[in-house]
């Protein structure tokens, strides 16, 4: 039968839209299908009342990778936005990521050296030696007050079970400094691109055929008979039909409201650690690019349990899942024709511009 495509690429988000790209500027002949009605992933954004509403939680891109900031940037220009997030408990603000302004807030402290006596007199009563888990890990580096209000609550919503459950790597992600400084990132690069994401997966999609609408799971025989090759970012254990049991992610859940107010929370974020509050943060949209309107936008972001018919967020990379995807990996290394890419793919947890470098180098690597 004769191909109509040199790709069939399937997913619109970030990885699939970078190597359609490229695939298109070396002169391939690439389809993208998505099963969602609109393209662009999880960076998707909806214009509500001028506001680039992110529909899928916040998205702030941030590297230290100049040629990544360069390659985003040829499409629309990014603002100066730098991520300073609070977070509040019991009532009272916090600033975020754990700096001396945190320290200052929950001790009274001034000084550097202040906070650190502090926080060693509390990993010293804690008497942990070796960490075992994220509770004990979040404990040696920042003593049992923060970790009590700030971090226990937050973390045990967003993964569902107990933080003396979860890895201690999960924390290791988390800045801590000793400097007044509220910017989350110590990236070199960071902002939002003027007028949303949706303005970067236009530019990368344009000339290239995009299909929306369309589960390739419903028609993958037909689908696979388009395209020599395929370029899959959705499930690996999906694709393989489950043979060898399902991974488990952790899932989201989103409730927008539109606001007739011009500001309802003066941060573009404001995380809630409180265990009892079923939400982890709200996110207040116009504040990503410095928005004036009339009226507001803002999304309550509920961490949930992942269930078929559920959007797969966050893998659960425990001893037993890393396991089973190997399993799903080994089998993705023997099948021809088909390249898999992306953080459902390669079950990872991917910051924007580390998808985009992958998906750059999977272009090198089957391309050049």
């Amino acid at each position: 039968m004769l191909k109509n495509y040199d790709y069939l690429i399937v997913g619109s988000g970030l990885f699939g839209a970078v190597f359609a790209h490229e695939a298109t500027k070396k002169g391939k002949k690439c389809l993208v299908i998505d099963k969602r009605h609109h393209a662009g992933g999880n960076v998707y954004c909806k214009d509500i009342a001028g506001i680039q509403v992110h529909q899928y939680g916040a998205h702030i891109f941030h590297t230290n990778d100049k040629g990544i900031w360069d390659y985003v940037n040829q499409f629309t220009p990014f603002n100066r936005y730098t991520n300073s997030p609070v977070a509040i408990h019991s009532g009272k603000l916090y600033n975020l990521p754990f700096n001396m302004n945190t320290f200052y807030q929950m001790w009274g402290v001034i000084t550097p050296q202040e906070a650190q006596q502090k926080i060693q007199e509390q990993v010293k009563q804690a008497n942990i030696s070796e960490p075992r888990n994220l509770e004990e890990m979040a404990i040696s580096m920042v003593g049992t007050d923060i970790y009590e209000k700030l971090i226990k609550g937050y973390t045990e919503k967003q993964w569902g079970c107990s933080a003396k459950d979860l890895p201690a790597f999960i924390i290791k992600r988390l800045p801590l400094r000793f400097t007044y400084d509220n910017n989350y990132f110590n990236d070199k690069y960071q902002g939002i691109p003027e007028g949303g994401y949706n303005k970067i997966i236009e530019g990368l999609l344009q000339g290239v055929e995009v299909r929306l609408g369309v589960d390739f799971f419903a028609d993958r025989n037909e689908l696979e008979q388009l395209a020599d090759e395929i370029v899959f970012t959705g499930k690996i254990d999906e694709f393989f039909g489950f043979s060898e049991g399902m991974l488990a992610y952790r899932s989201l859940r989103f409730e927008h409201a539109h606001l007739q107010m011009e500001n309802f929370q003066g941060n573009a974020v404001v995380n809630y650690t409180e265990r009892d509050i079923p939400y982890t943060r709200i996110i207040e949209h116009k504040h990503f690019e410095f928005g004036t309107q009339a009226s507001t936008v803002i999304t309550r972001e509920y961490p949930d349990d992942f269930a078929v018919g559920k959007e797969p967020y966050y893998p659960i990379n425990d001893s037993v899942n890393n396991s089973l995807f190997a399993k799903y990996e080994e089998m993705a290394r023997n099948t021809p024709h088909v390249i898999f890419g992306g953080r459902l793919a390669e079950y990872k947890y991917y910051d924007m511009h580390q998808i985009i470098g992958s998906a750059l180098a999977k272009v090198k690597r089957f391309l050049s």
